[in-house]
C-alpha cells in the first residue's frame, strides 16, 4: 500500500469533513504522507474544484472521503421535538430556526468528480458503497478504502472487494465510522488486536495517534499504516479557526464527549454547554440534525463563542504540540 500510494510515511491525514482545505491536503500530501479531502459536505462542483485546488499545489497522491449516506426517513413528529430542542439556542443568538432541512442527493456528482479528476484514493465512512460504486472506482485504477469500527464491518469491507481498512478505534476525533448496531466503542489496540489475522486486507490504525510510540505500536500490532486526525489540527496550516486551535491546545485529560446533538451522528469533540444540555434532548437523524444546528455552529464561531461549537478531537487531544505539518510528522516517525 505504501509503496503502491507514493507515500514517504506510513501516515494518512484523516479527512475531517468541514476542516480540511486544499493548502492543508496539498502541505500534508507534500511532505510525504497521504493527505485525504473531507468532501463530506460538499457537493459534486465544490467536490471538483476542491480536487483541482490540490491538485494544482501538489502533483502527489491524495484522497477524497465520501459519506455513505441513507435518506433519513423525515418524522414530522421527531423533526418539530428537535426544533424545539433547539428553539433556546436560535433565541439566545438571536436567530431564527431553521425551516428547510431537505437533504439534496450529492453522492453521485461527488464520485463523478473523483472519476473524472483520477484521484488516486476514495474512502468510505459510514458505510459499504454498492458493489457497482466500488467497481466503476476499480475500473478507473482508484485505490478504495472502508472504515470499520468493529470486526464485523471490516469483515464486510474486505468481502465487499475494497482495498484496505480504516480501524477506527473509540478515542478517534470527529464522526464514528461505525455503520451497525449496537455502535461499540472498542480501544484502538484492542480493535487492532481483534482483527488482525482475520482479514487479509491492509489495515490502517486511527484514533487517539499522537505520538511515535502509538505509531510504533499500531505497526507492531498489524497495521501497515496509521491515520492521524487530532495531532494534525494544530499544524500551522491548518486553517480551522483560532478558537478552535486553542480548545484542543488548552485541552485537559478526560475533556471530550460522544455526541449527536450536532449532527444526529454519534462523534467525540469537545465537552461544552451544549452537548452537556442537549445530552437527553430529542435528536433528528443525520443529516436532518446537522442542517439544524448549522446556523447555531455558525453564529456562535463569529461570536467567538466556544460553548456552542462542534469541535472534534479525539481522546488525547491533551497530549498534541502545535508546529508545520512537517514537524508533527517528523515527531510521529
Amino acid at each position: 500500500m505504501i509503496q503502491q500510494l507514493k507515500m514517504q510515511y506510513p501516515i494518512i491525514q484523516a479527512p475531517m469533513a468541514g476542516v480540511t482545505t486544499p493548502k492543508f491536503v496539498a502541505a500534508c500530501a507534500e511532505i510525504g504522507i497521504l493527505g485525504s479531502i473531507g468532501a463530506g459536505y460538499l457537493d459534486g462542483e465544490q467536490t471538483r474544484r476542491f480536487i483541482q485546488e490540490v491538485k494544482s499545489l501538489t502533483h502527489k497522491p491524495f484522497a477524497v472521503n465520501l459519506f455513505v449516506q441513507e435518506e433519513p426517513r423525515i418524522d414530522v413528529d421527531v423533526l418539530q421535538k428537535a426544533r424545539m430542542a433547539l428553539q433556546p439556542y436560535y433565541d439566545e443568538l438571536g436567530l431564527s430556526p431553521v425551516q428547510s432541512v431537505m437533504s439534496n442527493e450529492v453522492f453521485e456528482g461527488q464520485l463523478q468528480a473523483v472519476l473524472d479528476e483520477q484521484v488516486a484514493v476514495c474512502s468510505f465512512t459510514f458505510g459499504i458503497p454498492s458493489a457497482d460504486v466500488i467497481q466503476r472506482l476499480k475500473d478507473k485504477n482508484v485505490y478504495v478504502i472502508g472504515t470499520a469500527t468493529t470486526l464485523d464491518e471490516a469483515i464486510q469491507i474486505e468481502q465487499s472487494g475494497m482495498d484496505a481498512v480504516v480501524l477506527q478505534g473509540g478515542e478517534a476525533g470527529g464522526h464514528r465510522g461505525s455503520f451497525t448496531n449496537p455502535m461499540q466503542l472498542i480501544a484502538r489496540e484492542n480493535l487492532l488486536q481483534q482483527v488482525a489475522g482475520k482479514i487479509s486486507l491492509p489495515i490502517i490504525a486511527a484514533g487517539g495517534i499522537v505520538s511515535s510510540e502509538d505509531v510504533k505500536r499500531a505497526l507492531a500490532g498489524g497495521a501497515q499504516a496509521v491515520q492521524v486526525g487530532t495531532a494534525l489540527l494544530v499544524a500551522d496550516e491548518c486553517e480551522i479557526s483560532p478558537l478552535y486551535k486553542n480548545a484542543i491546545l488548552q485541552s485537559k485529560a478526560h475533556q471530550t464527549t460522544i455526541t449527536y446533538a450536532f449532527t444526529g451522528k454519534a462523534a467525540r469533540g469537545i465537552a461544552n454547554r451544549f452537548t452537556e444540555q442537549m445530552k437527553d434532548a430529542v435528536v433528528a437523524p443525520y443529516p436532518l440534525q446537522h442542517h439544524l444546528t448549522s446556523t447555531i455552529r455558525k453564529e456562535s464561531a463569529a461570536q467567538g463563542n466556544p460553548q456552542y461549537l462542534s469541535m472534534w478531537m479525539g481522546e488525547n487531544c491533551h497530549l498534541v504540540q502545535p508546529g508545520t505539518v512537517k514537524s508533527i510528522i517528523e515527531k510521529l516517525v
